[in-house]
């Protein structure tokens, strides 16, 4: 894309729009008490411009986060209040990517049409924002840019040519550097500007001083901080100053590498997105220190006051080990000794040294102590995480062998592995796991400087020596000043307001149509709240389309943050309270039926999705089972009535994780009371399933058979844990099969699966209510009524032998002799779900096919399940335990991965 050439991808004007409502969402002007809604203005490139993609439509609520406040006075130099006030922010895109924004924040006169037409009062002043947007973390440059045209706009001398020109032309005209090779000069008027990266063997570019983080955190709280960063916290900083916010949260994101931040990422949130902090999930967010807080719940947020050096939380933070931590503290007050804050030297009994002393020998923070001190944090990592490449195990589900490296650690420093608490926790954080996968990158993992400065180490080699000892000098890259245009020599251009760019006639016949709206309107204002875009109002009309995809962006982040804190409140409920009564059911559950655009459902299951992910274990009481079932249900009718096949998608799968257990501790899956919906009796629900399980399947270089038919295997067990008849299951996945070109063995195999699911499905739970479905002859009594174990095995092992007809799909009793109970292997401790895949008996295979030495069965075990000890199950495992999700079972050359639900022991 042309876009990733350029250094400067937008120019970009916010504040008072047009069309003027307040932050709580009522049109019209209401005082200058009141805050204001911040809009775009004016950009360049034009949105209409389909060479780049349009700036993120949330950019002015970020950029002007406390809203646009309306003024009676511009800048008075005797109050610094009306200064203008230069900051940086960052946002993430949902790829994860980070874009960077300079902003200079400044009183600019109303325009007089605007004036006129919400009437009011003349000579007024309002916040206006300038930006510089990129995708290059060149704060420097960016704020340079910016800089010099705020400063050439309001210059009394003015300028050579029309500001949007010089604008337009830095904009379009400035390329990207390339890393470590050239260095590009360009100038504004008579300012010169460069800008330049490191080469990619260096340290990730970061344009920014890390001496405002070091200046107000002294070494114990930076430590704090950066463990807490580390263990992936929920992390809350607090200033007065944006400028702030942003650089202290890109600081500690450079001091975590080699690893990424992975979770939100919100340097600073405005004023009115505050019930954000709610959210359960990992985050870094910063806030003004003058939004209040108090209507939100703190529990376990980690919040760091960058103006008083203080950090409160309501959980214990794990004290990096002792080793480590000495390091880690004393190269780190070594560098700042001469620097900054006295506070450090009385830790180490220097506090007997004057002033004075500190003061001489005191060298300005420069570019060398950014470097220095990435390094000390490069070595911590190279420290603790000595050795760890070769506990790197691809056959886990995590990638990495914890156990093994913890007992090397502990022999190595004579710890207990019990002490090891804030190492366990870090191997277990998303930013690890993130990390090994990037190992496995091969262009990735040869700039790998943790790898580098390890074998560095080892050898007794400087640190530095990982670092290319000459870099050529960068190849001058000069852009050349644009032509005057038709400008008369010696003409100057002079502002007293940044000037707005030329409007297309489109443009300006739609801000006089909304002026002339608000004109009307003006003199009897309404004081109706403004009716949610999402449902298609009529002031939905007025919006253009940026300002109607970033009103709902808005509202859709509102959405999810509150059903996220109405889940985990849904959870907590006490034994006494009834949860279908509850204020946070009745709350969800409005939620989810009064959006058009499913919203709430679609935010309600991605709730549920993320809680699993950060580890909660999917149990659920008697009463929370029926509340959740009920939502689901009422998610997936709404999404059903949408065509909303994604939401409807990920309810099926997060209900098959959520359970409770009857008396006989047999689980009962949330998964299997959904049967009564009509979706699943639906082909293009189950086709639109299968394209993405094949779209999102981790292992696309598998051979096309297995892939697909593992995929198939996938959608069985969903069929059969929601009680899909027998006959239509097979009928689905048979055309959808045939569809893909599957050949007949597999088709064999598919038939056999499905059918020895719906015998363990029917087995243990009976059969599925609200539809139809006889219980078939081979079907084993509910384990209400077994409890003797003997029984159990018996009824499983005629349900394994059961032959099964290649042409009828049905299944022959006759053929199936009788087994004994001995020679029997039981697959014990685990406590999942009925979970087991079977293919086909060594005597089926003989029946259809021919004797074969790949006959078999696929077990991901259940509650006191028996196996005979002449199927072969092939484990790609070198312990008898797997942790969760980690099992490759085998037949012939085919590969099927199972996700376990607990830790599983196969005792021979």
């Amino acid at each position: 894309m042309a876009s990733a050439s350029r250094i400067f991808e937008y120019f970009v004007v916010c504040g008072l729009g047009p069309e003027i409502r307040a932050l709580d969402g009522v049109m019209g002007f209401h005082g200058a008490d009141d805050m204001y809604m911040p809009a775009f203005i004016d950009q360049f490139p034009p949105s209409s411009h389909a060479l780049y993609p349009p700036p993120p439509p949330q950019l002015p609520t970020c950029v002007l986060p406390a809203g646009v406040r309306i003024y009676s006075s511009g800048l008075d130099a005797n109050d610094f209040s009306t200064y203008p006030r230069s900051y940086p922010i960052v946002l993430t895109e949902g790829d994860g990517s980070k874009i960077y924004v300079s902003c200079i924040a400044f009183r600019d006169p109303i325009c007089e049409d605007i004036i006129e037409a919400y009437q009011i009062p003349a000579n007024s002043y309002a916040d206006k924002c300038i930006c510089l947007v990129s995708h290059s973390p060149s704060f420097q440059v960016l704020r340079d840019a910016l800089e010099e045209i705020f400063v050439l706009c309001f210059s009394p001398a003015g300028c050579r040519k029309p500001l949007w020109d010089i604008i337009s032309h830095v904009v379009a005209n400035v390329p990207l550097p390339t890393p470590g090779k050239d260095r590009v000069l360009f100038a504004i008027e008579n300012c010169l500007l460069s800008a330049e990266a490191p080469p990619k063997e260096w340290l990730p570019h970061a344009d920014i001083s890390f001496q405002p983080l070091v200046q107000c955190l002294d070494v114990d709280k930076l430590i704090q901080l950066f463990i807490a960063v580390l263990l992936e916290r929920r992390i809350l900083l607090r200033s007065n100053k944006y400028t702030l916010l942003t650089l202290v949260s890109e600081a500690i994101c450079h001091l975590i590498y080699p690893l990424r931040w992975q979770h939100v990422y919100i340097p600073i949130i405005f004023s009115s997105g505050v019930d954000y902090i709610d959210a359960p999930t990992p985050y870094m967010m910063g806030l003004h220190s003058g939004v209040d807080t108090s209507t939100v719940t703190m529990d376990g947020v980690v919040v760091v006051d960058l103006e008083y050096n203080r950090i409160t939380t309501s959980e214990e933070i794990p004290p990096i080990p002792e080793t480590e931590h000495n390091f880690l503290r004393g190269e780190i007050l070594k560098l700042l000794q001469p620097n900054v804050m006295g506070i450090d030297y009385m830790k180490v009994n220097l506090g007997s040294m004057g002033a004075h002393s500190l003061r001489t020998g005191t060298k300005s923070w420069g570019h060398e102590h950014d470097f220095q001190l990435r390094l000390i944090f490069l070595r911590f990592f190279a420290q603790i995480m000595s050795g760890y490449r070769n506990f790197i195990d691809n056959a886990s589900p995590s990638g990495f062998n914890t156990q093994a490296f913890l007992k090397k650690r502990s022999r190595t420093t004579n710890q207990p592995v019990e002490s090891m608490s804030m190492i366990m926790q870090f191997i277990e954080t998303q930013g690890f796991l993130d990390y090994l996968e990037r190992c496995s990158n091969a262009e990735e993992n040869t700039n790998n400087l943790l790898d580098k400065l390890q074998d560095a180490t080892g050898r007794g080699q400087n640190p530095l020596v990982i670092f290319p000892s000459h870099v050529a000098d960068p190849e001058i890259i000069t852009i050349a000043d644009s032509e005057t245009g038709g400008s008369e020599p010696g003409e100057r251009f002079c502002y007293k307001r940044f000037p707005a760019n030329a409007r297309t006639e489109e443009q300006e016949e739609k801000r006089k149509s909304i002026l002339a709206v608000a004109s009307g309107a003006s003199k009897q204002v309404t004081n109706s709240p403004l009716v949610p875009i999402i449902n298609g109002s009529s002031n939905a009309e007025s919006l253009s389309p940026r300002e109607r995809a970033a009103e709902r962006d808005r509202m859709v982040l509102d959405i999810k943050v509150k059903l996220q804190g109405l889940w985990l409140r849904l959870l907590r409920l006490g034994a006494t309270e009834d949860p279908l009564s509850s204020f946070e059911y009745g709350t969800i559950l409005a939620l989810i039926e009064s959006d058009a655009e499913g919203i709430g459902g679609s935010g309600f299951v991605e709730c549920i999705r993320e809680h699993i992910h950060s580890g909660w274990q999917c149990r659920l009481t008697d009463e929370q089972f029926i509340a959740v079932k009920e939502l689901l249900k009422t998610a997936i009718t709404r999404a059903n009535s949408r065509n909303d096949m994604s939401t409807i998608r990920d309810a099926l799968e997060v209900s098959a994780e959520m359970y409770r257990k009857d008396p006989n501790n047999v689980q009962d899956y949330v998964q299997r009371h959904l049967l009564s919906l009509p979706v699943w009796e639906e082909l293009r629900f189950w086709d639109g399933y299968f394209e993405y399980l094949m779209e999102n399947c981790s292992n696309k270089s598998t051979n096309y058979v297995t892939l697909v038919t593992a995929q198939l295997i996938v959608m069985a067990t969903h069929m059969a844990g929601l009680g899909l008849p027998d006959i239509d299951s097979w009928n689905m996945i048979e055309k959808i099969a045939e569809r893909n070109n599957l050949g007949y063995k597999q088709l064999i195999k598919l038939r056999a699966l499905l059918t020895h699911l719906q015998q363990l499905r029917i087995g243990y739970w009976g059969v599925a209510t609200g539809k139809g479905q006889q219980l078939p002859l081979y079907g084993m009594a509910s384990p209400v009524h077994l409890m003797d174990r003997s029984l159990r095995a018996s009824s499983f092992n005629r349900a394994n032998d059961a032959k099964v007809s290649p042409i009828s799909g049905k299944t022959d009793l006759s053929a199936a002799p009788k087994k004994s109970q001995t020679n029997m292997r039981t697959l014990r401790g685990h406590t999942g779900a009925i979970t087991a895949l079977h293919c086909v008996t060594r005597k089926e295979v003989w029946d259809l096919v021919g004797d074969r030495e790949d006959a078999g069965f696929f077990i991901s075990g259940s509650t006191d399940c028996t196996v005979n000890q002449s199927a072969r199950l092939k484990i790609h495992s070198k312990t008898d335990t797997t942790p969760a999700g980690d099992l490759f079972v085998y037949f012939g050359s085919m590969q099927v991965y199972l996700s376990f639900p607990a830790k599983t022991h196969f005792a021979e």
